[in-house]
């Protein structure tokens, strides 16, 4: 779990970890600093923090130290400290992107303050107007706030700065489907898997889709595909739902002609045993 929330982390930056930001000359030429990111990188998120702690005495004014050391108190699942560092590379820069999204992750999935969410995060769509993750991110907390209007609108503008950006495609097909707009949603997930072959959600999105359509072969198709990377449950009791639905007309064939015959028989029963009667 722990390094799927670094992953999320570096995802909704979108930023990798060897990545180098303002500074002074002497802050970039630090041994400390590169050594910092290093092990953050390597996953070595406690090393990182002591490290950075070290840094940010010698460079107090440097918001970066900050954020890189939230990150390694976030892969800590030290959420308290990772917020005082950010709030304290806010208080230098103000409008440092990174941080201020940061803020946003923090608000909208561990706090679940979707509010402060928006806020955090249209303020990053207005410092960076042209960064597709900024209108994706903004679109996930207008989602989850339930403004799925809204929320379509931020995926639309991460998709027109950058066609092929797959996450974005996902989420507004489930923004679709929130509003049962089954054949948006279908060729929003299926735009996401064109780009994304790997993504589950879309192609789990794209099983809902399909059902919904009554594209009950599709559906199937997408279940087992999605079983057949990740045997979960939940995958296998829809598979078994939507084969159920698919083949309802041979059980009800098959009921039919069972009750048919059974007719049959009493019918011939009752006939052959009345011409007996007269005979006698």
């Amino acid at each position: 779990m722990a390094g799927f929330w670094l992953a999320s982390l570096l995802g909704i930056l979108g930023m990798s970890l060897p990545l180098v930001y303002g500074g002074d000359n002497a802050f970039l030429r630090e041994e400390r600093w590169e050594l910092g990111r290093r092990y953050l990188a390597e996953g070595k998120a406690k090393e990182a923090r002591e490290v950075l702690s070290e840094l940010v005495k010698s460079y107090p004014k440097e918001a970066d130290v900050y954020l890189f050391s939230a990150i390694a108190s976030l892969r800590l699942r030290d959420v308290h400290a990772a917020e005082l560092d950010i709030r304290r590379a806010l208080s230098l820069n103000p409008d440092h992107v990174e941080a201020r999204t940061l803020l946003g992750w923090i608000d909208l999935e561990v706090r679940r303050d979707y509010a402060a969410a928006v806020g955090q995060y249209s303020r990053v769509a207005e410092l960076r107007p042209n960064w597709p993750e900024a209108h994706n991110n903004l679109g996930v907390a207008w989602k989850k706030r339930g403004d799925l209007e809204q929320a379509v609108a931020s995926f639309d503008r991460a998709l027109k700065i950058r066609g092929d950006y797959s996450e974005a495609w996902s989420n507004r097909g489930w923004a679709q489907a929130e509003q049962k707009k089954w054949r948006e949603a279908r060729a929003d997930f299926e735009q996401a898997l064109g780009f994304n072959p790997h993504d589950e959600g879309a192609l789990y999105g794209l099983s809902q889709a399909l059902r919904e359509l009554r594209d009950y072969a599709g559906a199937e198709r997408a279940l087992s595909r999605l079983i057949a990377r990740s045997p979960n449950f939940v995958y296998w009791l829809e598979w078994g739902q939507v084969e159920l639905v698919r083949y309802y007309w041979l059980f009800l064939l098959a009921a039919g002609l069972v009750y048919l015959h059974s007719r049959y028989q009493r019918t011939r029963r009752r006939f052959h045993g009345g011409a007996g009667s007269k005979k006698t």
